[in-house]
């Protein structure tokens, strides 16, 4: 994305006055094209890092204070010590950079004081992972000021332990894995057991991602978000009862939820079938787009769509509209929700010659159904997050 860095640095010094070296810091959201509530039943996942990004505008400080501000929310700085307990606030945006602080004190990183303001081109409650971008970008912003260097998988590490933990959002490890390790012109598959990733490319002359934002911000802590991960772990526990080796769905198979019929509640059989079926599809789409077989990664993306509408049951209206008005366009492969569904994006995969029409055409039967213009980004694979400066 285009910056200006003089801009950026202008804003910090309006929010925390002239003077010291200031750095800036990129972290990028991401979109999973395919592998949706797989990662945190240790299943396969397929993302890409997006063009839309979190920037960290930061600075040293020498009396051990941390302070946040965010273009987000005016006026609102979060200031706290190293050298005190952190500790969360109530249901306050600035949980992610107190949280991976402390964190970073539990590992042992000595800190030190630092200035930060965020600005983020990512919309949050998309489902784009704007909090994965400020949790890595953060980590990144502080390391800086330290002069630590960290394996990026770790630090991706820490934030997923700081989004589960300190936020309190049960969520998996593909979000903040991507953001911190993603590649240029590539999708990951991550195995989110292992944390074993592969890279397949995606040829820009080929390929556009679209992503288009129904406007219906989904609530991720607590809610249908957890009840569909505790609905997995009781249908584990099913299973481990015949089959002991049963670490995860992951480790179930579709043959193994067609005899559960009748036996598992009808729900809990729903929500294994999408699991088990989607880390299929994921491992599929994966192969077949290394091998540019794009039609067939688009089915696919269709049949993710399905399953999460009918067997998961995180769809919305809004959703299904969007990928069923996506796919009138000549030239789009495949749609799908993205993220954990309930409001945020749908994803589309295209040719570079149908994205003009798919964003002409999205908006005009949205607005005529729902009375509401969806937000339209159109990106390649970016890179993960990096110094700026």
């Amino acid at each position: 994305m285009e910056r200006n860095i003089a801009e950026l640095k202008r804003q910090f010094s309006q929010v925390f006055g002239e003077g010291g070296k200031v750095h800036i810091v990129r972290a990028p959201g991401r979109v999973n094209l395919i592998g949706e509530h797989t990662d945190y039943n240790d299943g396969f996942v397929f993302p890409v890092a997006v063009e839309m990004e979190v920037i960290i505008v930061f600075r040293g400080r020498d009396d051990g204070k941390l302070r946040f501000a965010s273009t987000a929310y005016p006026g609102d700085i979060d200031e706290f010590d190293i050298d005190s307990t952190i500790t969360p606030r109530p249901k306050h945006w600035s949980n992610y950079a107190r949280g991976i602080a402390f964190n970073f004190q539990d590992a042992g990183v000595t800190l030190v004081g630092m200035d930060a303001l965020i600005l983020n081109t990512l919309p949050v409650g998309s489902g784009l992972s704007s909090s994965a971008a400020i949790l890595i970008g953060t980590a990144l912003a502080m390391l800086a000021l330290t002069g630590l260097k960290m394996d990026l998988t770790r630090v991706a590490m820490l934030a997923h332990k700081t989004e589960n933990d300190f936020v309190g959002l049960p969520c998996g490890v593909m979000d903040q894995t991507i953001v911190a390790t993603g590649k240029p012109g590539f999708a990951m598959l991550l195995d989110c057991r292992d944390l074993s990733k592969s890279y397949v490319a995606m040829d820009p002359k080929e390929l556009r991602i679209v992503i288009a934002n129904t406007m219906m911000p989904h609530s991720l802590p607590g809610g249908e978000y957890a009840e569909r991960r505790k609905d997995c772990e009781e249908a584990v526990r099913f299973f481990q009862k015949t089959h002991p080796s049963v670490r995860a769905l992951r480790d179930v198979t579709l043959d193994m939820v067609k005899h559960a019929e009748g036996e598992l509640d009808s729900r809990l059989l729903n929500r294994a079938r999408h699991v088990v079926s989607e880390i299929a599809r994921t491992q599929e789409a994966a192969t077949l787009l290394g091998k540019r077989r794009y039609e067939e990664v688009g089915e696919l993306m269709l049949q993710s769509h399905r399953s999460l509408q009918k067997d998961y049951e995180v769809s919305s209206p809004e959703l299904d509209c969007l990928v069923d008005e996506a796919m009138k366009v000549k030239g789009v492969y495949g749609a799908r929700l993205t993220g954990a569904g309930l409001g945020g994006c749908i994803v589309a995969l295209v040719q570079p010659r149908a994205v003009d029409e798919l964003k002409k055409q999205l908006p005009l039967a949205y607005q005529q159904k729902f009375g509401k213009t969806p937000d339209i980004y159109v990106t390649g694979a970016s890179a993960g997050a990096s110094m700026l400066e």
